[in-house]
């Protein structure tokens, strides 16, 4: 690495699980270049949207505050015309700034002009070729975006191509400056008013039955119903398409000289759980819907190795300026995981991350190493539209990631599991403080009735928490919370 500062190359897919990636357990062979991005750089192998919709998971890594912090907490609502976001810190440290694609930050409706974002609404960046909803101005081999000027341009090629070689474009023009560019790409999102998930020609036959996650196969009917056994082809074929454009945008970037100057950060707005959690894609605190792909690579995380502690993409946004040697804003509630590299450790960092939720319910969840603990605002308390916070909540979920890691066994309830669900409740409630919510109430869930209690067996008695030094523990050793 040269004196000059980095370059920082951001690329985000739309609703990509983790496990579709071959370093996070997908067999069917469909991201070679993101392995071996992850092998040769940083994986952080548990990372975690603050919000499952696309809207609120883009404000936070546009700004790295919470949903609830920025006021974008659902879809259809406006990031804040002012305040600090990347592009701002970036363009002021003498960067050139660049978006490329879908935005959906500009609280713009399907119907409403849902293509061109006025410049008050693009959140500091000074280069600009995107689309507020790009899947209803756009489709497969029909992409068409706005300029600075807010003029149509149609894209020739696939829609993920045509992005990837916009960027190229870009790269290409500002290689002589340090620049930060946000790539966003729809793939693998389905197209909305087909509900398909149109993959370039070939390649849906080429993955379909390739590769089953197994909460869909252990939810097989419901998966049916909402079409995931269908779909699955295109929407493998879609992130082979898009791994591609990532190889492609890495052998630019190399025959610029720009590969050890520049910064790749890879990672996806949310998962998809295929209706087999509620009637729609995502919206849900499983990791389905909650769990990305995250790599990085370039300056500090060439050879950062293996992540294995939690970490929110809320985060992603203190981690970029850090690793450029940029100051973090005040405002900025996330907090750089570059300590983490190279199997570091970040004694003040949580044990687990936090997830908001709303539009299909007003919830909140924790996800541990071990644990992942969800409470949901009773029905008729919350309006999950038009709330971004409830004042009292009822445990709903839990799960022991260790035996269950697709989440389908709920020990919400039991008596075996109190114990892990009032430590996970008090960590929960200090983590309503910390990312700046008002107190709330969190009632136990139900007890299940004795015919449905579960034994534990004496691992799990003995170890009811999974040992990381938050909450309870950090309390009570004198820790701040």
């Amino acid at each position: 690495m040269n004196s000059r500062k980095p370059n920082v190359l951001v690329v985000l897919t739309d609703q990509q699980r983790w496990d579709t990636t071959g370093v996070g357990g997908c067999s069917a062979g469909v991201t070679p270049e993101f392995d071996a991005m992850a092998r040769a750089g940083t994986h952080v192998e548990c990372a975690v949207t603050p919000q499952p919709v696309c809207a609120p998971a883009r404000a936070a890594l546009q700004t790295g505050r919470w949903p609830t912090t920025t006021g974008v907490y659902r879809n259809g609502l406006p990031l804040p015309a002012e305040g600090t976001t990347l592009a701002r810190s970036f363009a002021e440290a003498g960067y050139v700034t660049g978006y490329l694609g879908k935005w959906h930050l500009a609280g713009q409706q399907p119907g409403e002009g849902a293509g061109p974002v006025p410049p008050e609404r693009r959140a500091g960046y000074e280069r600009w070729l995107a689309s507020e909803l790009l899947e209803f101005t756009s489709d497969a081999y029909r992409t068409v975006l706005y300029d600075e000027e807010g003029e149509p341009v149609r894209l020739p090629g696939y829609r993920s191509d045509a992005l990837v070689d916009a960027a190229i474009r870009f790269v290409a023009d500002h290689h002589d400056r340090p620049f930060l560019l946000f790539l966003s790409l729809l793939e693998p999102h389905h197209q909305n008013a087909t509900d398909d998930y149109p993959a370039p020609a070939g390649y849906r036959e080429r993955y379909e039955g390739r590769w089953l996650p197994p909460d869909l196969a252990a939810l097989s009917p419901a998966a049916r119903e909402g079409g995931a056994l269908r779909h699955l082809g295109g929407y493998l074929g879609q992130i082979r398409r898009v791994d591609e454009g990532l190889g492609r945008l890495r052998d630019a970037l190399r025959s610029l000289e720009l590969e050890e100057d520049t910064i790749v950060a890879y990672t996806a707005d949310h998962g998809s759980h295929f209706r087999t959690r509620n009637d729609e894609y995502k919206r849900s605190a499983h990791d389905a819907s909650v769990r990305v792909p995250l790599a990085l690579t370039g300056g500090r995380f060439t050879g950062g190795g293996l992540v294995r502690h939690p970490v929110s993409t809320l985060d992603l946004v203190p981690t970029l300026l850090d690793a450029a040697g940029l100051p973090v804003p005040d405002d900025v509630q996330g907090r750089s995981f570059l300590p983490l590299l190279g199997g570091g450790r970040d004694p003040g960092r949580p044990a687990e991350v936090f997830v908001q939720i709303s539009e299909s319910q007003v919830g909140r969840a924790l996800r541990s190493e071990r644990w992942k603990y969800v409470v949901t605002a009773p029905e008729g308390e919350a309006d999950p539209w038009d709330d971004p916070r409830a004042r009292r909540y009822v445990e709903s979920e839990l799960y022991d990631l260790h035996t269950d890691p697709y989440e389908l066994d709920n020990l919400a309830g039991l008596d075996s599991h109190r114990q892990v669900a009032d430590r996970l409740r008090e960590a929960l409630l200090a983590w309503l403080t910390r990312a700046g919510e008002e107190p709330a109430e969190v009632l136990p869930a139900p007890v299940l009735p004795a015919r449905l209690q579960r034994r534990v067996d004496a691992e799990a008695r003995e170890l009811p928490w999974d040992g990381l030094p938050f909450g309870h523990q950090a309390r009570r050793n004198g820790s701040p919370g």
